[in-house]
């Protein structure tokens, strides 16, 4: 069919307007034009990284756009990172390099940060893993810390598209050896030429010294001692090679279920109350056996618990708390909301967003994990009373509420050195499974749980809360986080302190990568099936658990009485667990995504927008202290050393890379209520990009 001013025209009549529609997206355009001027990027390899496989003309895709626009250039992988190398639009200025990660790139991606790889098939989003039939025409990562990132293979050559597709598929998704980490090819070729000052460290754990001065430190000698029982790891390759016990426990005690069942010291209060934490004996079945666990668990319990002087309180995390499948499915939940394609999935999830927010019970279980951690501190503040955690391993809950306990009660331990030298004790010395939990192997994706991450975003709500009680701020909360998944530092990359020395320091010898799996849980007394115990214990047990309604009791009033008085920074410290109170941690979760942003607003924009006020003040003073003093010229003025605060962000100093978004931000929920997409759309023009100012 033809319009009216193709037919007949002629003579006097007005040209026709335009009618021409392109099919063709701005890309293709020039597509074969950017592959012969693309630009050559150097590729930045760490010590004893290699070049596995490459693809040139990749386009990168804008992330917040839907209009699919994008970068050209090549997409690398190393056995260390997935990187693409643009040109050099999206360097950062020299006023914003001393906030980029000095160990990768805007645009790079560790192996063991990627989440889940995705293609698209005509449209379709599929996930990929194995060997593929078909090749996708686009790419789709999403990390482990939240980043999303489209690759475009479409003008990229057939050979190359399978190489690098297949490659990163492999080095990220299929299963490895532990030996076969980029840690330790790094740890080989680099220099570790590090210095510590001995008066500003982390300690370590790992000398019987190390044990001794935290004792110390503490006032915990007079009760506890520490031993050097497993030195050699000659009694149980799951605890440290050092750790503190009751002083009256025999150490002979300790080698008879292979440190099973015996009450290890964490921390001491001022008032010489203990947090103590234990692992599950082994399961017996014969009554010969668990009347021989019995007996030792008997002599055991009259180390910590001698009425009147001392009392302990037992709290069994396997029972009577969380679980790690609970964790697991929260957080599976919680991360598809930070998950988003493009700005327009963004706002279609908006309206809904609390109600998913909610459904994934998150905040509700780091709500809860305060709350417990609060229950233990007032039975050690105000009760007096020695608190013994219980779990299967004591390695995965007994480390999370033991620290956050410390935190809360202890000022030290929210210094930076501090804090890290009780990262070190209760996690790293603790046992934890980082190898597992981040699932650093591909092995198991069932033993993959967030209980670190749960654990930082808890000490993040106290950072929120008390910004003055802490020497460090969220930024360093969240680049911790973001190190779980950096393979140049061996901290959370081993299951153990024994699978770590004997790793780092005989790598030759060929040993088992990880502990052997351990039986379901079923609480502290592992059976249904182990009467005996529970009935011989039980009562006693019993004893030293309050009754729900009385705890419910003392935990209110010890809440309300201190949050009733002038905050102590340097003492005790309580979060608000109230509802609202609890916030989702918006830097660590929200930072890849423009729309979330407030630019030119934050802490950090206010602060800095005061320091631009003063600094004005200073320089006008200053003119007119001149004009005063001399009629000559006015000296020049040098340049502000203080960045524009309409450059920073809510969520700085993350945001700074992220520069393309061309829609402004919306209040968060109901904005349909704005009104239909025609009025929203002529709303748009009464904001200002504070970006490009």
């Amino acid at each position: 069919m033809l319009g009216k001013g193709v037919v007949g025209g002629g003579g006097g009549t007005k040209a026709p307007k335009p009618s021409f529609v392109s099919y063709v997206r701005p890309e293709e355009i020039h597509a074969n034009e950017k592959e012969v001027t693309e630009k050559e990027v150097t590729l930045h390899l760490l010590p004893g990284e290699q070049l596995l496989c490459e693809a040139s003309t990749v386009l990168k895709y804008v992330q917040e756009d839907s209009c699919q626009r994008g970068i050209y250039g090549k997409l690398v992988c190393t056995d260390f990172k997935i990187a693409f190398l643009g040109d050099d639009e999206s360097a950062l200025d020299n006023d914003e390099a001393q906030f980029k990660n000095k160990v990768i790139g805007e645009n790079d991606i560790t192996l063991h940060c990627v989440d889940q790889i995705y293609g698209v098939f005509d449209e379709k989003k599929k996930p990929l893993f194995g060997q593929l039939k078909k090749y996708p025409e686009k790419l789709i990562i999403h990390c482990k810390d939240l980043r999303v990132f489209h690759f475009g293979l479409r003008y990229t050559k057939e050979e190359e598209v399978k190489r690098i597709v297949s490659g990163i598929i492999h080095h990220t998704q299929a299963p490895k050896l532990l030996k076969r980490l980029f840690l330790f090819s790094y740890a080989a070729a680099a220099q570790n030429n590090t210095a510590t000052d001995p008066k500003n460290h982390t300690v370590m754990f790992d000398t019987l010294k190390d044990w001794c001065w935290e004792l110390e430190r503490t006032k915990g000698n007079v009760k506890y001692k520490a031993v050097s029982v497993n030195e050699g790891y000659k009694v149980c390759v799951r605890l440290p090679a050092y750790f503190v016990v009751p002083i009256s426990l025999p150490e002979e005690d300790v080698l008879r279920f292979q440190g099973h069942g015996i009450p290890i010291w964490c921390w001491s209060c001022h008032n010489g109350c203990a947090l103590l934490k234990m692992s599950a004996l082994p399961k017996e079945q014969d009554d010969g056996s668990l009347q021989i666990q019995k007996s030792f668990l008997d002599g055991v319990y009259k180390t910590i618990h001698r009425p009147p002087y001392e009392i302990v309180k037992t709290e069994d995390l396997s029972t009577n708390f969380l679980s790690l499948q609970d964790i697991q499915t929260a957080y599976s939940k919680f991360k598809q909301l930070f998950l988003i394609d493009n700005s327009t999935e963004f706002w279609d999830t908006d309206i809904k967003w609390f109600s998913l927010l909610e459904n994934s019970s998150w905040l509700d279980i780091i709500r809860r994990c305060l709350k417990k951690a609060i229950e233990i501190a007032e039975c050690l503040e105000a009760q007096n009373m020695n608190v013994l955690l219980l779990e299967e391993n004591a390695s995965d809950l007994c480390c999370l509420i033991s620290s956050l306990v410390q935190v809360m009660m202890d000022p030290h331990c929210r210094t930076r050195v501090g804090f890290q030298s009780l990262v070190q004790k209760e996690w790293i010395m603790g046992g934890h499974c980082f190898l597992d939990r981040c699932n650093h192997l591909r092995q198991s994706d069932k033993e993959e749980v967030p209980v670190f991450l749960l654990f930082l975003d808890c000490v993040w709500q106290l950072v929120h809360q008390h910004p003055p009680a802490f020497d460090f701020t969220e930024t360093y909360l969240t680049v911790l986080s973001d190190s779980l998944y950096l393979p140049i530092f061996s901290t959370f990359f081993f299951n153990s302190p024994h699978q770590k020395d004997i790793n780092m320091h005989q790598r030759q010898l060929s040993l088992p990568l990880t502990q052997s799996k351990s039986s379901p849980k079923r609480g502290f007394f592992r059976e249904e099936t182990d009467h005996l115990i529970k009935n011989l214990l039980g009562k006693r047990i019993s004893k030293l658990i309050n009754s729900s309604d009385e705890l419910q009791d003392n935990f209110r009033e010890f809440y309300d009485s201190w949050h009733s008085k002038p905050t102590d920074y340097h003492g005790l410290l309580l979060p608000h667990i109230e509802g609202p109170e609890i916030k989702v941690w918006a830097q660590r979760y929200l930072r890849w995504i423009p729309e979330a942003q407030i630019l030119g607003g934050g802490r950090v924009a206010t602060m800095s927008k005061l320091l631009e006020m003063m600094e004005e003040v200073e320089r006008l003073q200053e003119k007119i202290e001149e004009r005063h003093h001399s009629q000559g010229a006015l000296p020049a003025e040098g340049p502000s050393l203080l960045r524009s605060s309409a450059r920073l962000s809510s969520l700085f100093p993350f945001a700074l890379l992220q520069r393309h978004s061309s829609k402004p931000v919306l209040p968060t929920s109901g904005w349909k209520a704005l009104g239909d997409e025609d009025d929203l759309a002529k709303r748009e023009d009464e904001f200002v990009d504070l970006g490009d100012v």
